[in-house]
């Protein structure tokens, strides 16, 4: 009936690492019935500090069977059983990519002992397996052995079952209840709280911090897809485990969810948030003369030491910006960094290009309308609202830009009319300047996806 299962693995998430010990105890809803336990060879060296952990070496798993030679064995003890485990998210993602290893599409279902814990025993002030045992008077003699663990969550689920009075458990088994997709320390009633609204999202730990900042058109589907496993780094045990509660603000608008994801993430500097914190990406246009004297152009990413003439938050982005120079002042593409191909220009050939790049036109003649382009690069920007859609049906969202550059993000009445800048200026919220923000807004400028854009 259950399969109650652990494994130790080489480290803390499936993508990255392989079962290095697995167990399961077979029970039946009063004893256990069987028990399975084996080493794995996980095909590489185990870290050290996972051999400190479990007293699991290289050399002990060098010498045991891999997990194709296993995974029928392996099979017949979890098949037609509900998996159980402590954590059973971390359990049940691992034995699932190893079976997809061998071609194998595995599908349980599966309970968690934390999340049942947490309901059927409230009120605990941890509920890892080994301060839940020690409180449930379970010794556990073999800690951080696949074999001790999965007795120790067996003895837990019996005490479990013998204590949920209110159908805790058979909520959980539910089809579409949710459950077994959540962290372990996350209620589901505050998971069902969050909306199907555009906005930023904060993950908070046990004590309130916030660890992680994100934003979404639909903050639930996000997050659930996140939970679900569709995003490989939520896959990482370590960030599940933090999860205590989800707070959010709405923000109307994909470009102001955009804008205060940004904010937050420099304002807070959560801990899971590394790449935003450290790596925002940014494409460049640059300009160079070549040794035929013409004034060109190229887009590549901006690296630490470079001068980009103008900058933006995509690669895309920064083509489309080129693209509409090329059009505007009749230049090359390739010449203008849009066309990599060797040979003639295509625009050339359909008679839009004057010849710049075979040499056709002088680069005298043609270096006169390239510099006009890098002049329109530094004009004083246009002064402008992007109007979208607002958070509540009573209201619309509202960015303003003065001058080319962002001042601030604001809401407004829906039946208020934005005339004038000074109009605006009464409803914003001012920022400071982020060069992050302007390249998503000047990003946002190329496409505003429906949003109405007011020139002043």
């Amino acid at each position: 009936m259950y399969a109650i299962v652990d494994i130790e693995t080489t480290g803390g998430y499936a993508n990255n690492h392989r079962i290095t010990e697995i167990a399961i105890y077979h029970y039946d809803g009063y004893r256990i019935t069987e028990k399975f336990r084996t080493l794995l060879n996980p095909g590489r060296s185990v870290p050290q500090f996972i051999t400190g952990l479990t007293g699991i070496t290289s050399k002990m798993v060098s010498e045991a069977p891999e997990f194709s030679e296993m995974a029928e064995e392996i099979l017949s003890h979890l098949k037609d059983r509900v998996f159980v485990a402590h954590n059973a998210h971390f359990d049940y993602s691992f034995v699932k990519k190893e079976f997809e290893s061998v071609g194998y599409n595995f599908q349980s279902k599966k309970l968690c002992t934390v999340r049942l814990a947490r309901k059927i025993i409230p009120g605990l002030e941890s509920y890892s397996l080994g301060r839940l045992a020690e409180s449930l008077g379970i010794r556990i003699p073999d800690r951080h052995r696949a074999g001790g663990d999965a007795h120790a969550t067996a003895k837990i689920f019996e005490i479990l079952l013998k204590r949920d009075n209110s159908g805790v458990i058979a909520k959980a088994l539910k089809r579409n209840s949710g459950e077994t997709i959540l962290p372990p320390n996350l209620e589901k009633e505050e998971f069902d709280r969050l909306p199907a609204k555009a906005g930023v999202y904060y993950f908070l730990d046990a004590r309130g911090q916030v660890i992680y900042v994100g934003k979404a058109l639909n903050i639930k589907k996000r997050i659930a897809g996140h939970f679900a496993g569709e995003a490989r780094e939520w896959n990482r045990s370590n960030i599940r485990n933090e999860i205590h509660h989800i707070t959010y603000e709405l923000t109307g608008s994909e470009l102001i969810a955009l804008i205060l994801e940004s904010q937050e993430i420099r304002r807070l500097w959560p801990k899971y948030n590394l790449a935003q914190k450290y790596k925002t990406e940014e494409w460049g246009v640059y300009d160079y003369e070549d040794r035929n004297g013409y004034l060109r152009f190229c887009v590549n990413v901006v690296s630490k030491g470079t001068k980009p003439l103008i900058t933006f938050s995509s690669k895309g982005d920064a083509w489309s910006f080129m693209w509409e120079k090329v059009k505007a002042y009749d230049l090359c593409p390739k010449h203008s960094g849009l066309q990599l191909a060797k040979g003639l220009c295509f625009s050339y050939q359909s008679g839009s290009c004057k010849g710049a790049c075979q040499g056709v036109e002088s680069a005298k003649k043609y270096n006169k309308r390239a510099q006009k382009a890098v002049d329109s690069f530094f004009e004083e920007g246009e002064s402008v609202a992007i109007i979208g859609q607002g958070r509540m049906v009573e209201e619309k969202s509202l960015v303003l830009i003065e001058n080319g550059n962002y001042v601030g993000f604001g809401f407004v009445p829906k039946e208020e009319s934005i005339g004038s800048l000074e109009s605006a200026r009464n409803f914003i919220k001012p920022s400071k300047e982020n060069r992050v923000v302007q390249n998503l807004v000047n990003s946002y400028l190329l496409n505003p996806k429906g949003a109405e854009v007011v020139v002043f």
